[in-house]
């Protein structure tokens, strides 16, 4: 009869599902892992700033400078820049950007409004709502 074999692997214990799997981490894993994760983050952002040849960001150059910027649209703009020691009017658009004028002599480039002092603006501000 075909059935014994059948009863007799019915009637053993069954086997827990997932016995062999690893537990989950506890909390202190977690933290640790987390603890990682950020410690990874910052040492890679200082070693970005740390070496020179991994700095992808634009830096300001002594060669090439806006001297002035007029908006005339909403993504239109009318520039003087300076290249070397020269100075161009460029257009500056959505599209591209156009070349209008190679300046003859130069702008006076204005000096850069002063900035007001935040603690004496806090101040003020903590004055009058008090």
């Amino acid at each position: 009869m075909d059935l014994l074999p059948l009863l007799a692997a019915a009637a053993a214990p069954a086997q827990k599902i997932g016995q062999h799997a690893p537990s989950t981490p506890g909390v202190g894993g977690a933290l640790v892992g987390l603890v990682l994760v950020l410690g990874l983050i910052l040492g890679l952002a200082w070693l970005l700033k740390r070496v020179p040849g991994l700095q992808t960001g634009a830096r300001p150059s002594d060669s090439l400078r806006i001297v002035s910027m007029l908006s005339v649209g909403a993504k239109e703009r009318v520039m003087v820049i300076e290249v070397g020691k020269e100075q161009l009017l460029i257009g500056v658009t959505a599209g591209g950007i156009t070349a209008l004028h190679a300046l003859p002599e130069p702008l006076a480039v204005a000096p850069p409004p002063a900035l007001p002092n935040f603690a004496e603006l806090l101040a003020k501000r903590l004055r009058k709502e008090t």
